[in-house]
């Protein structure tokens, strides 16, 4: 049996991780209490505990600005850009996993050089088209929620691509000669055999795009107008020509982290035992 560590490392690793523990919760403690503050308590000298604990903070953050209408927006678009990018990045992987094709090698390396590029380049680009095509066809795509739903898009799909190529790969092309030897075609093999074996994979996906899509500022503060504006944009309300409600900002932050930290650890839960699965498979 291995020797237990000497006691001196194991009180070293509990001082470690403890103080590791402080400088993680030390945010989330501001935070909150923050939030709980009156404005003077923020905005002024620094105080670690409230001179009053006080709820208006969490009621007054729907009148400042439009709270609720930024979420909808940030939550349409975050969630149509996923469904479009793991759904074009499932057919797209599994063709260059499973099949030879004209141009195959340049169209992977293609996809994986668009993540060697920083957005700000795509920023004038995008814009000037969305403009253009407005002005040509009445369609439009500046200043909309379809507009920044295809942004995010060009974001995420060429990593989502890449990533399911590689877990579609491991994927034993045993399973899809047996569904062809029961009379599957490559489609129903696609829908019965690897996606389901795959879950995994495409849960990871549809988390990087979302959170892709969830928290990016720059092109929402150019591509969004008063009525489409998301989240991480509207967020800079609270902050006006002569103040910024701090406390506000805080409580605002937290009501919108809420559901999407609750939501990812209810994720994380069906995504690990679906890593375990896989790995027994």
């Amino acid at each position: 049996m291995p020797s237990a560590p000497p006691r001196s490392y194991v009180w070293a690793r509990r001082v470690f991780l403890t103080l590791l523990t402080g400088f993680v919760l030390l945010p989330v403690y501001v935070m909150v209490s923050s939030s709980l503050k009156p404005l003077q308590d923020v905005s002024g000298k620094f105080r670690w505990l409230p001179s009053s604990v006080t709820i208006s903070p969490y009621i007054d953050i729907w009148d400042t600005v439009p709270l609720a209408r930024y979420f909808v927006n940030s939550l349409v678009v975050a969630g149509v850009a996923t469904v479009f990018s793991v759904a074009i990045a499932i057919f797209a992987a599994y063709a260059v996993s499973r099949y030879d094709f004209p141009g195959k090698r340049v169209f992977t390396v293609t996809v994986l050089s668009t993540q060697m590029f920083p957005g700000i380049l795509f920023l004038l680009p995008l814009f000037l088209i969305y403009v253009n095509i407005g002005n040509a066809t009445g369609i439009a795509l500046y200043g909309s929620r379809t507009g920044l739903i295809l942004t995010y898009l060009t974001f995420s799909l060429p990593f989502s691509i890449w990533m399911l190529i590689g877990y579609f790969a491991s994927i034993p092309r045993a399973l899809d000669e047996a569904a062809a030897v029961d009379g599957c075609g490559p489609v129903a093999t696609l829908f019965r055999i690897v996606i389901p074996a795959a879950i995994p994979g495409i849960v990871a996906v549809a988390v990087y795009a979302f959170m892709t899509a969830w928290g990016e500022v720059l092109f929402a503060s150019v591509m969004t107008s008063d009525a489409t504006r998301t989240l991480s944009v509207g967020l800079q309300g609270y902050a006006t020509q002569n103040n910024v409600y701090w406390n506000q900002v805080m409580a605002a932050s937290l009501v919108v982290s809420v559901p999407i930290v609750a939501g990812f650890l209810l994720l994380q839960r069906y995504l690990v035992a679906g890593l375990t699965a896989g790995a027994v498979k």
